[in-house]
């Protein structure tokens, strides 16, 4: 018992400190772990730790995965994906292995090792990949959604990958002969429903076991979760969600089909089920933990000592790896129209090699399709690529963004056409801002920075120019000295704060309303000398929160009133707390704010109550 907590509280304490750390660096969670690994890699060694049996253990991470992908799977999802799904994932995949396939075969090896090598490498990194694009806000650019399109067909692929494999072993190995058809040694199991079966019986077996994971996904899941949810005991949710994961697989393994493959199916299966999200939440910590402990095993098993006798050459295959595959992604982005930043976006992001590549690199040898030591050069690259990821996308932010900023292909529009009312920005704020405006007669001057949307606003005979807002000249030739009003709707937090500042210096007559993304936007926004801030999502609340009112059976005039109340105690709330903000001091080092917010917070929530309890104590309409 003592070795056993001693080891869980070594691999424990690696990830909590080193996965929020390499967080924090903008590595990802993934390099977290692996880093992890490497870090413990002595410790293990020094206790004489069976890395490789930890590791078949929380391979069953992997599963859980898959099965979480499945459940995701919607079809309708799939379908409106189609053609970024099909044509960039599948030509992805395709032109990858089938590069990588012909160069390792120049290289003398035979078409089985060198195919196993092209599906192993044509895989991303999904974990790395959409954690950088959601940090960076990324994932809405066409980059961003055509690097979705091919993760999630690579997540697919897998599937496909994991049965095919096996066939790839040569018959005449031993070591072939001696392994199953998922990757485990089972020259001492005794279980199995096809062991001494003729081939058609194995495959009505083999067929009758996806059947019945089907039909069992179909119709049995709603009548257990039903029957579990008597006893209203959450861990008992928890039992019966591992139960049928766990489930599933042994009964994949009976048949001698991957574990993989068959959670992916139920979980496709249940993708449409009213239990899906029940399922996603229960098994979702167990898979992080057990992939956690995966990538931590993968890098506590590197073999460094090979990494320094081959230490150019390995690193000469990552680079010629990343470069191969940047050049596959560049011509499909070209082939498929992506605008100027975004190919590189796409190109670069998805260059590396994926986690999914450990578990497939231990799928081939444990079914002897590549030898060990070749593996092990592999896994090396894959680590190295994923490293690397992360200056990549720098490369991208620093060197090639800004340089398309600068050149793009549509030159400033010459303003023409003078008003006293300017906007900057024309989406969902500001075309209702512009719509309503020239609903009252009014013209104001729109300048936006998005070209679609302009061809969008020309369709519907919409004056709008084309330009940076937050460009001096620009607002100079727009007319900002003779304007009234300046409406400022840009979604940029950053931005839409310092063109605040700008025209408050430069124009402080101009009256500026600004978009305020949230509350601590509100103090930048009120430090920076505006004070006509309206928070984007506040109205929408208030509204929700009235309606929330009414549906408890309040009338409409007691609903107003209480909304009313709580703007009115807000509002004032805000003002004090804002004529104390200083956005150069922290806000937890800020003593006149905190004092000042102190203050103010239990007298303004007494009052709110009270006036809210007055309220309804009238009774309900």
């Amino acid at each position: 018992m003592t070795d056993f907590l001693l080891l869980a509280f070594i691999f424990l304490i690696a990830g909590v400190v080193a996965v929020p750390i390499a967080s924090r660096l903008g590595l990802g969670s993934v390099l977290g772990y692996l880093i992890a690994g490497i870090v413990i890699s002595p410790v293990m060694a020094l206790l004489h730790v069976d890395v490789v049996s930890i590791q078949h253990f929380a391979e069953f991470g992997v599963v859980m995965m898959l099965f979480l992908v499945g459940l995701e799977l919607e079809p309708k999802l799939l379908w409106s994906m189609r053609s970024r799904l099909l044509g960039l994932g599948g030509g992805q995949v395709a032109l990858t292995a089938g590069v990588v396939m012909a160069v390792t075969m120049v290289f003398g090896q035979v078409w089985t090792v060198a195919l196993a090598i092209g599906l192993v490498l044509a895989l991303s990194s999904t974990a790395i990949v959409l954690q950088t694009l959601g940090e960076k806000g990324l994932m809405k650019s066409d980059g961003g959604q055509s690097s979705f399109a091919v993760l999630l067909f690579q997540d697919i692929a897998v599937i496909p990958m994991l049965a095919l494999i096996p066939l790839l072993a040569l018959p005449e190995s031993p070591a072939a002969l001696s392994h199953g058809s998922d990757g485990v040694d089972h020259s001492g199991a005794s279980l199995s429903l096809v062991a001494g079966l003729p081939g058609w019986g194995a495959a009505l077996v083999t067929l009758g076991a996806i059947a019945t994971v089907i039909i069992a996904g179909s119709y049995l899941t709603g009548p257990i979760f039903r029957f579990i949810s008597a006893a209203k005991l959450r861990e008992l949710f928890v039992a019966t969600a591992l139960m049928i994961v766990i489930g599933i697989a042994l009964l994949m393994s009976l048949v001698g089909l991957s574990p993989a493959l068959g959670t992916f199916l139920a979980g496709v299966v249940l993708a449409n089920s009213e239990y899906r999200h029940e399922l996603e939440s229960d098994i979702d910590p167990f898979k992080g933990l057990l992939l956690g402990l995966f990538f931590m095993t993968v890098g506590a098993g590197i073999n460094f000592a090979l990494l320094y006798d081959n230490l150019f050459t390995i690193l000469a295959l990552t680079l010629g790896l990343m470069a191969l595959k940047t050049a596959v992604l560049y011509l499909l982005a070209v082939v498929f129209r992506m605008g100027g930043s975004d190919r590189f976006l796409f190109s670069l992001g998805l260059a590396q090699a994926g986690e999914f590549g450990f578990v497939l690199l231990s799928f081939t040898v444990a079914n002897a399709v590549i030898p060990g030591e070749l593996a092990d050069r592999l896994l090396l690259i894959v680590a190295l690529s994923m490293l690397l990821t992360p200056a990549l996308f720098i490369l991208y932010d620093r060197v090639i963004a800004p340089r398309f900023v600068r050149t793009d292909p549509r030159e400033t529009d010459t303003i023409d056409a003078r008003s006293e009312i300017l906007i900057a920005g024309h989406g969902r704020v500001g075309g209702m801002v512009s719509r309503l405006l020239r609903g009252g007669g009014f013209a104001p001057t729109v300048i936006d920075f998005s070209s679609k949307q302009l061809e969008m606003l020309k369709a519907f005979n919409v004056q709008a120019f084309y330009g940076d807002a937050t460009r001096p000249d620009l607002l100079h030739v727009a007319g900002i000295a003779d304007a009234k009003l300046f409406v400022i709707a840009i979604d940029d937090r950053d931005k839409i704060t310092q063109l605040t500042k700008y025209v408050r210096q430069h124009y402080p007559d101009v009256h500026i309303i600004a978009r305020a993304i949230d509350r601590n936007h509100v103090y930048d926004l009120y430090f920076a000398g505006c004070r006509d801030i309206i928070r984007e999502t506040y109205d929408s609340s208030m509204r929700m929160g009235r309606s929330a009112i009414e549906a408890l059976g309040y009338s409409r005039p007691q609903a107003e009133r209480m909304v009313d109340a709580f703007r009115e105690m807000d509002h004032k709330s805000m003002l004090i707390a804002a004529e104390h903000y200083d956005p150069a001091i922290p806000v937890l080092e800020n003593e006149a704010y905190l004092t000042s917010v102190r203050k103010t917070l239990g007298g303004w929530e007494a009052d709110l109550t009270a006036q809210m309890a007055a309220i309804m104590a009238e009774g309900k309409g």
